[in-house]
């Protein structure tokens, strides 16, 4: 069964950075695009980060263009958000999901997306 697991979420001070991870198993998404979303206390889940099926384009939110930087290795069926200049308005569980179409470039649309892991939370304190 296909399964994403986030990790590296934490408590960190207002600009520090974290790493998150999205590990993937049960099945290989190296032909999916992948992305983070996030989800704050009372506020709906939004895009974050997409990146390509191949690495190759990458699409962030405003709120965090210049800041966060998505990446994959397929090899390790993994992708990453570095996060950086972090501030407390970043607070919020972070999940990653995987597209339902193979071979598409960044997708920032939540209904887009078939599998998701199971969040990990990330609290910047200020």
């Amino acid at each position: 069964q296909a399964q994403l697991v986030e990790s590296g979420g934490g408590l960190v001070q207002a600009g520090g950075s974290l790493r998150l991870s999205c590990a993937a198993s049960g099945r290989t998404f190296s032909t999916y695009a992948m992305g983070w979303f996030r989800q704050a206390p009372g506020k709906e889940r939004e895009p974050v980060a997409s990146i390509s099926w191949n690495g190759h384009n990458t699409l962030y939110a405003d709120s965090v263009k210049g800041r966060f930087s998505i990446s994959r290795d397929n090899a390790k069926n993994t992708v990453y958000l570095q996060m950086g200049s972090l501030k407390p308005e970043d607070t919020a569980v972070y999940y990653c999901g995987a597209d339902k179409i193979p071979y598409r470039d960044y997708v920032m649309d939540l209904g887009s997306y078939r599998y998701w892991g199971q969040g990990t939370q990330v609290t910047v304190s200020s």
